[in-house]
């Protein structure tokens, strides 16, 4: 049956509900973001403490040991250059002791002094190769040794800092299993806050932490002072924080203030 004019305009119309805006978002539910923004903040920064230097340690370590791995690879290189050249050497002196060796033989058999003073020469000059083979042989043997040694000890301490660096890797790699699951959840919710937070409130926010000794941007009123810097607030300005009715900091460390009311309603939100 057709639904009569009078049953059609006592219909309501169907209305889609609409996110808040930046401007709908109360000042109320910023500072509550706010403050459990820093509370997240805070316990990131905690699991950051157990970590303490590790992770600097862990990196440390890591290009301390490859830095000797490429360090040794190159002294090995080295070596091997030198040990080339003192065969080198070697095989020059059995060539020149050959040589020599020919020479002598035909100087039996030269029909005239020219012949007999020509060969002489060559042989002066195979003595001479031989002389300055074994300088090199000589200077290149020293320095092989040195590199050798220089090879040994870093050999030994690439195992050591290899051993440093597995025992270190193992102690992060507890306190990340540990901790790993509970910061994936304050990220979360860190996340979750920031969708209330404007983005220069938000900007605000971390310059404040950032400077901060302790980490803390947001903190409570305790005992008519501030929770940061422990000054005194006067009364009209906690009336003006108990009205959440706009964002106050404090003016002598410029922290943003909170009361206890909206900590009780953080926490019993968690």
């Amino acid at each position: 049956m057709a639904k009569t004019v009078k049953e059609k305009a006592s219909e309501k119309p169907k209305v889609k509900p609409v996110e808040k805006t930046e401007e709908e978002i109360t000042v109320e539910q910023k500072l509550k973001a706010l403050y459990s923004l820093q509370q997240i903040d805070s316990n990131i920064d905690r699991i950051r403490i157990i970590k303490g230097e590790l992770p600097l340690e862990v990196q440390d370590l890591e290009d301390e040991v490859a830095g000797l791995g490429t360090r040794i690879s190159n002294y090995e290189s080295e070596i091997e250059k030198l040990e080339k050249q003192i065969d080198d050497k070697k095989n020059a002196i059995k060539d020149s002791q050959a040589l020599i060796k020919k020479y002598e033989a035909q100087q039996m058999e030269v029909r005239n002094n020219r012949e007999y003073d020509s060969l002489t020469k060559e042989i002066e000059f195979q003595n001479l190769e031989i002389q300055l083979s074994e300088k090199r042989i000589k200077e290149a043997s020293f320095k092989l040794e040195s590199v050798k040694e220089v090879v040994l000890k870093s050999k030994e301490l690439l195992e050591e800092r290899s051993k440093d660096l597995v025992v270190k890797k193992s102690e992060l790699d507890d306190i990340i299993a540990d901790t790993e699951k509970e910061e994936d959840e304050l990220l979360k919710k860190s996340q979750e806050n920031e969708k209330f937070i404007e983005e220069r409130l938000l900007a605000a926010y971390q310059r404040i932490r950032k400077n901060a000794r302790n980490g803390l941007a947001v903190v409570q009123v305790e005992r008519d002072a501030c929770g940061g810097c422990f000054n005194k607030i006067p009364p009209q300005v906690q009336l003006d924080i108990r009205m959440h009715k706009k964002i106050i900091v404090c003016e002598y460390c410029g922290r943003i203030l909170v009361d206890q009311e909206i900590a009780d309603m953080v926490n019993e939100t968690k």
